[in-house]
């Protein structure tokens, strides 16, 4: 099965609530549940202390407002891009949000995920 065959209400059903989890649990703070859904790749890759300061530390992680626009899907071989603006409850202006799904072991799982 190969996620750029799904349609793009097909992705944003499944998108969207892991997106929405991501804000969730950035702007908690809660690492463990912030990763949940993430592939095994990017967990081996991850620095866990590197996102504990993040989490810690951030304004922005912290404190993402949990509306943002959806602005488009980007699909590349296995994977498709999901492409958000963001805006923060503490800083002005406006962020791109990006993460990249695809399967993993017959689950959707999260490989990437960045707010620019």
């Amino acid at each position: 099965m190969n996620i750029i065959d799904k349609t793009d209400e097909e992705i944003l059903a499944i998108a969207n609530p892991m997106w929405d989890d991501l804000i969730k649990y950035s702007n908690e703070g809660e690492y463990g549940k912030f990763i949940r859904n993430f592939s095994y790749d990017l967990l081996i890759g991850l620095n866990e202390v590197e996102v504990g300061k993040q989490f810690a530390k951030s304004e922005l992680t912290r404190n993402l407002q949990t509306d943002y626009d959806f602005l488009g899907i980007i699909r590349r071989g296995e994977h498709i891009t999901i492409l958000y603006r963001v805006r923060s409850t503490k800083k002005e202006g406006e962020w791109l949000g990006r993460f990249v799904l695809g399967y993993e072991r017959e689950e959707i799982k999260i490989f990437a995920a960045a707010i620019f």
